[in-house]
């Protein structure tokens, strides 16, 4: 070969090798993968859908799910999934996977050979190299099946193996790898699959997880057949019937104990969170059983929903918080607990110890429960009892026991509604936004909004001698550095001696009502305007327990009162608190006095009282109609009268009623004489505003009424 021939041979190598170069060199750059990340990094930024609640002992409680977008459980350790799932996976997926170094040469020579004889091909991607795309999506684009797409793939597990221990990418596989629905990872595809964790999948479960992976969304028949074939099993019913029940999604209802749903969704905030509250497993499940117990025997078509909170009354810690327990509510998402509603006559027991607190009223102390009707600034207020009947002269003590309407709002007279809202606003019933004009002497009967734990804490203070403090829902230490002095010792304890007094409240309630227990504490109940809400608040020496029941969409209950409604959960919890270990009643503190009390003019017989130390009386008694101050008791002041044209009008005259020792005492009408206030007067009425006033024989105005006439 003479020189200019090998001339020209060598410089067509050269470029062949120059041309070589330049396309290694491009198919290098055009199949570069994305960089792959450390395994500590990928673990340190796993993220949980899921935040978790868990009870005073580090028991589950609940979990709330806070990411929307996948559904990922906790990492999952290698060591926590069950041997037979990894088997099972590697030897369907990539047999060789803890021999070769990302890629599997051998898998691939059967793939080309199988392509080119178009016999069936297992395929060649490996576990690393799935594991490259969970982690980088580029790498596995829908629609995206080329030679350069695969390359990546390859070069990214090659990358992967370098640097990832065998052990660390399985585990990573394992727990990034999507699954049926929304769930990423074996932790969420165990439980919302299976209904297990990871380590319980047995050998069936575990062909089943293989035999999903080539397509989570396969449906019974094509699962069952590779789960076979994964289990290399004859026979394969068991197994297409586990295929059946999981494609099914009976195994699909949360895993976790949902004890707190309501208390989960105002703690947990971002995915992930772990929160260890005060709540006790034991006192919540017996909460939720008694409430659910009520709900079912009352039945729906009288009242759908209900709520409980306990405290510890030493530490304010929250025992339990059910803020409703399913069934048939209409609201179920609602937090009956939290929401605000109608007191009803659960706000009086802090209205009486208020005016004791005063000096004002007594224990014995007689008021009058007969009808009354109050001018205020919205127009005529006229209260009644429950029953919408009356007792008569009344002691303190059975106004309260029996929660009379009409002495309580007698009491808010002598005491001073701005004073009793105040009073309410510090011990924590901060939905009270309004001045006490608003509310006006109907707050004496609960018009107020309230939510269920307020409620809780503010009988607590009765609890703890009129000391008050916040509740915790996660902070465990006695850390009451916000406590303080809200009624006086005396006072509460005499509040806390009345409603535990079952004799007191017989007449209302009868001897054996749901709120006597076979040890001492004291309970109230209430009833809210248009019968849309039951509670029962009650303590002991130890525990504050809080019932509501009632509809939260607002529509009124058939046929259910406190005692019939709230009261029964309220004893059902109290019993379950006590069980073995009996409430104590509390220790009578200084300025306390007990004296023994005779009541003539009422029907209750003599008894032993409890007085502030310098206010006992050894007779309470109602005052003679003779002492009392002359009063005109018709007209009433405020009312509004129409005259009918059709009927005559000397036939439509008004007749004026004073009340007392009037003799001597006169009547004045529009500044005018009407004639003596003793001898019957009538008014004949004319149309516009009047004022009518009674005057003693000396000419002092004693009383005035404003009405008019239509």
């Amino acid at each position: 070969m003479d020189s200019s021939r090998k001339r020209r041979w060598l410089d067509a190598l050269a470029w062949l090798a120059l041309a070589s170069l330049i396309l290694v060199t491009a198919a290098h750059l055009l199949t570069k993968p994305p960089a792959m990340p450390e395994y500590e990094k990928v673990r340190a930024g796993w993220k949980s859908s899921e935040a978790w609640l868990y009870d005073r002992d580090g028991q589950l409680l609940d979990s709330e799910r806070v990411n929307f977008e996948r559904r990922r459980l906790a990492w999952v350790p290698l060591n926590d999934i069950s041997p037979a799932v990894r088997t099972a996976v590697v030897q369907s997926e990539d047999r060789r996977f803890w021999s070769h170094g990302g890629v599997d040469w051998l898998a691939i020579a059967s793939a080309i050979r199988a392509r080119w004889t178009g016999d069936r091909s297992r395929g060649a991607s490996t576990l690393a190299m799935q594991l490259a795309a969970f982690l980088d999506p580029s790498l596995a684009q829908p629609g995206k099946r080329d030679w350069r797409t695969k390359l990546r793939q390859m070069r990214a597990g090659q990358a992967l193996a370098a640097d990832w221990t065998h052990e660390q990418m399985l585990e990573a596989y394992f727990n990034l790898l999507p699954l049926r629905g929304e769930a990423q990872g074996i932790g969420a595809g165990a439980q919302s699959l299976f209904g297990k964790k990871p380590a319980e999948l047995n050998r069936t479960d575990a062909a089943l997880f293989a035999g999903l992976l080539p397509n989570p969304a396969a449906g019974a028949d094509a699962l069952g057949r590779r789960a076979c074939r994964v289990a290399q099993t004859k026979d394969c019913t068991a197994i297409r019937a586990a295929a059946a029940t999981l494609v099914s999604g009976e195994h699909a209802a949360r895993f976790d104990p949902a004890l707190a749903p309501h208390l989960a969704v105002r703690l947990l905030d971002k995915p992930g969170k772990r929160v260890k509250t005060t709540i006790d497993r034991r006192i919540q499940t017996a909460a939720i059983v008694a409430l659910r117990r009520q709900l079912a025997g009352l039945g729906s078509d009288r009242v759908r929903d209900g709520a409980v909170v306990v405290l510890d009354n030493a530490t304010g810690e929250v025992l339990a918080y059910v803020g409703g327990v399913g069934l048939k509510s209409t609201a179920a998402s609602v937090d009956g607990a939290n929401a605000r509603r109608q007191a009803g006559s659960t706000l009086k027991p802090h209205l009486y110890a208020q005016v004791i607190e005063h000096g004002w009223l007594t224990a014995a102390s007689i008021l009058d429960d007969s009808p009354v009707q109050l001018d205020t600034a919205s127009g005529l207020y006229v209260p009644k009892n429950y029953d919408h009947s009356f007792k008569g002269p009344v002691s303190v003590r059975h106004a309260l026991a029996s929660s009379l309407n009409v002495p309580a709002v007698r009491a808010l007279v002598i005491d001073d509604v701005q004073q009793f809202r105040d009073r309410l606003w510090a011990l924590g019933y901060h939905g009270l936004v309004e001045d006490g004009e608003y509310y006006g002497f109907s707050l004496a009967l609960g018009s107020a909004e309230v939510s269920l734990v307020e409620q809780a804490n503010a009988f607590r203070t009765f609890a703890n001698m009129g000391k008050w403090s916040s509740v915790h829902f996660v902070d465990m230490r006695d850390d009451r550095k916000d406590a303080r002095q809200i009624a006086s010792p005396a006072a509460a304890f005499i509040v806390g001696d009345i409603l535990a007094d079952a004799s007191a409240r017989a007449d209302a309630f009868g001897a054996d009502s749901a709120l006597r227990l076979p040890f001492w504490a004291a309970a109230k109940t209430g009833t809210s305007k248009g019968m849309r809400d039951n509670w029962c608040i009650g303590w002991s020496d130890r525990f504050t327990v809080a019932v509501w029941v009632g509809n939260l969409e607002g529509d009124s209950m058939r046929a259910v009162s406190g005692t019939s409604g709230a009261a029964p959960v309220w004893r059902d919890v109290m019993l379950a608190l006590h069980a073995g270990n009996p409430g104590k009643p509390p220790a009578m503190p200084d300025g306390v006095e007990a004296r023994q009390v005779a009541l003539p003019g009422t029907r209750e017989p003599p008894r032993r009282e409890y007085f502030l130390t310098g206010t006992a009386q050894s007779e309470m008694a109602a005052a003679p109609q003779a002492a009392r101050r002359p009063r005109i008791t018709s007209p009433v002041s405020g009312s509004v009268y129409a005259l009918d044209p059709d009927i005559p009008i000397d036939r439509q005259r008004l007749a004026v009623t004073v009340s007392g020792s009037v003799a001597g005492y006169r009547l004045i009408l529009d500044k005018q004489p009407l004639g003596d206030a003793d001898a019957g007067q009538q008014i004949l009425p004319r149309p516009g505003s009047h004022m009518l006033a009674l005057v003693d024989p000396g000419g002092r105005m004693i009383d005035r009424v404003r009405f008019t006439v239509r």
